[in-house]
């Protein structure tokens, strides 16, 4: 089973900030699969279960916030006795454009809270990630807004359409990915 996690905040205050890309993306995702969301408090998660290709699927979302969403898919992997490898993690990324998005096996946290706490609970940086740039202080945000902030505000109105197509990008990549194809770079 792959087991597939945007990673986000929870709730309707969050629900259209930059930091919640990584849930929008599974949520579209899961909207394509026909797949329902329960609520699991036990592994501090929303799950969804999934069929693509032939291929179980577990989309996940945790409720832990952002900064400890490793507690979460630590608990998950755990739980369903998967790998890391079999795991890929879907969130935003402050040092791209916004609508640029990277796909990488493997790596570091960077700047990333969220990633970090990943990395802390799988114990590697092995593990698959999908990210989608967000930046785009100076050209509709303000250059002086402080990273926490900014990463915690709302799109804004003339940026919402390269959200959107960066969401449906990350979804044909993501489609790729399960493929096993190789990804392009957008």
């Amino acid at each position: 089973m792959k087991i597939i996690a945007g990673l986000g905040n929870i709730g309707d205050k969050y629900a259209k900030n930059r930091h919640n890309i990584g849930f929008m993306v599974i949520d579209k995702f899961a909207e394509e699969l026909n797949a329902e969301w329960k609520d699991d408090k036990k592994l501090q998660t929303i799950t969804a279960k999934a069929e693509y290709q032939n291929q179980k699927l577990l989309l996940v979302k945790p409720t832990t916030l952002m900064n400890r969403s490793g507690e979460a898919i630590g608990q998950i992997l755990n739980f369903f006795k998967e790998s890391p490898e079999n795991f890929l993690a879907i969130y935003d990324d402050l040092d791209l454009p916004l609508g640029k998005i990277r796909f990488r096996k493997e790596g570091s946290a960077g700047t990333h809270n969220g990633m970090k706490s990943l990395i802390t609970h799988l114990g590697t940086e092995n593990f698959p990630r999908l990210r989608l740039g967000i930046e785009s202080r100076g050209v509709t945000a303000s250059k002086a807004i402080e990273t926490s902030d900014f990463v915690l505000s709302n799109f804004t109105s003339e940026e919402w359409p390269t959200v959107k197509t960066s969401i449906e990008m990350a979804i044909t990549e993501l489609k790729k990915i399960l493929n096993q194809k190789k990804p392009e770079k957008v």
